[in-house]
């Protein structure tokens, strides 16, 4: 038996537990889409099953996400989280190699605990490639602008910036591009190479 999420068709009431309450919601529904997705796939997926997987009425998903679509597109903007936790670490200072090796391996401890995301997008090429999003290209330019700012940095020696450019994309590629690759590998292993390579790049 399916149950109503408390709250739908109307706006959550202004106090402290409503908030948090439809926070906890909109990321249970995450979770368990992008099990869905990796699963069965995007388009094999409907919002029925995902609501059934959690025990609501399709009504009460629509209370948070308009589509399905939009719930891929939430899977999607994680990832510009990790990016933003980690160069926010960044202040106005020149950026030394010994920085920028502690802020890449945050990024790869949050990217590593999210494993998941880089599988869903490795499946589910095609219907991302069909997401496009005002909100979506304003947080990407915004994430491409830091990390701009930090290689645009001519206090910091040119050959100092490549290797810091390349350090980004190795560890992204990694995972974006490779997460089949690596199913079998346990995530405290795949840390460990992916720090060793990473490291060999800043030496």
């Amino acid at each position: 038996m399916t149950q109503t999420v408390r709250g739908v068709g109307r706006a959550p009431a202004d106090n402290d537990e409503a908030l948090p309450r439809a926070l906890s919601t909109r990321e249970r529904i995450l979770d368990v889409a992008l099990d869905l997705f990796i699963e069965k796939g995007f388009d094999k997926t409907s919002l029925r099953e995902i609501a059934e997987q959690l025990g609501f009425t399709k009504a009460a998903l629509y209370y948070h996400f308009a589509s399905k679509d939009d719930i891929l597109m939430g899977l999607h903007l994680r990832l510009h989280e990790f990016g933003r936790d980690a160069l926010s670490q960044i202040g106005d200072e020149p950026v030394t190699l010994a920085v920028w090796r502690a802020v890449m391996d945050q990024f790869v401890d949050q990217m590593l605990t999210h494993r998941k995301i880089f599988l869903m997008h490795e499946r589910n090429q095609a219907a991302l490639e069909k997401l496009h999003s005002k909100d979506h290209e304003a947080e990407h330019d915004d994430l491409q602008a830091q990390f701009q700012r930090v290689l645009n940095d001519t206090r910091v020696s040119v050959s100092d910036r490549v290797r810091m450019a390349c350090s980004f994309g190795s560890v992204f590629g990694g995972l974006f591009l490779s997460s089949e690759a690596f199913l079998g590998t346990s995530t405290e292993e795949l840390g460990g190479m992916m720090r060793d390579a990473l490291h060999d790049l800043l030496t």
